[in-house]
């Protein structure tokens, strides 16, 4: 459902993303890591077409993220890292208004609506206004966006980020559920939620791919944690 094909983005003399390929089919979940500045958000942004490559490109579900943009965009559930929101808005209002966006509308709004709501557990805070909200209750909200239009891949950027231990519990429960009928790119720095969540998992630092394994042939190969790993890989990276 994802094909990625020599992404590359850079910004000025830096070079965040540096001409990576992989594919993602449905039923997957992908742990998308590395660390800070590694290249992971401004790959799932250009995936997202919030970003445009400097060259490459990306298909999701068959449709070109340089030529097809708003077709990739209809097909994807997108949550940012600091998901953007209407502070004045109430969460109901928030919702009611990325339904218009998605064209949602009638009995299907209702629908997506009554859904959404008790899946990501935003019920209790539904006429409050966004900017009254905890940062656990906002990225709940964002992760309702993300998801209400029911999409077939999601772009999950730090989903769990903020949550209390119960909420990432339910975060990642969810992800479980939703997995085997959808393409699913997760990043966070939380190893445990990838050995919890994920398939498979990349490793990325400075822009290119250092790992793409599972999380079990990893620990198997390194004879270690993941999180063991994950610094055995990233600090080869970087005193090469």
């Amino acid at each position: 459902m994802i094909s990625v094909k020599e992404l590359r983005r850079t910004f000025g003399p830096i070079v965040a993303v540096d001409d990576i390929s992989f594919d993602v089919a449905k039923g997957e979940v992908l742990g998308f890591l590395g660390p800070n500045g590694a290249g992971k958000t401004t790959a799932m942004r250009m995936l997202a077409c919030f970003l445009a490559p400097d060259s490459g490109t990306a298909t999701v579900c068959g449709h070109d993220i340089i030529a097809e943009p708003v077709a990739v965009r209809e097909s994807i559930g997108y949550l940012a890292e600091n998901a953007p929101a209407y502070g004045e808005m109430t969460v109901a209002g928030f919702l009611n208004f990325i339904c218009d966006a998605r064209r949602i509308a009638g009995k299907a709004k209702k629908e997506a609506l009554d859904r959404i709501v008790p899946m990501c557990a935003v019920g209790s805070v539904y006429h409050q206004t966004i900017d009254t909200l905890s940062k656990g209750y906002r990225r709940r909200v964002g992760l309702a966006q993300a998801l209400i239009h029911d999409p077939d891949v999601l772009i999950l950027d730090e989903p769990t980020d903020g949550l209390d231990p119960n909420q990432k519990h339910e975060v990642r429960l969810l992800i479980n559920k939703m997995a085997k009928d959808k393409c699913i790119i997760v990043s966070t720095h939380i190893l445990e939620e990838v050995e919890e969540v994920c398939t498979r998992t990349i490793i990325i630092a400075s822009g290119k791919i250092l790992v793409d394994s599972t999380p079990a042939l990893l620990k198997e190969k390194y004879h270690c944690s993941l999180d063991e790993v994950f610094r055995k890989v990233t600090r080869t990276k970087k005193s090469a």
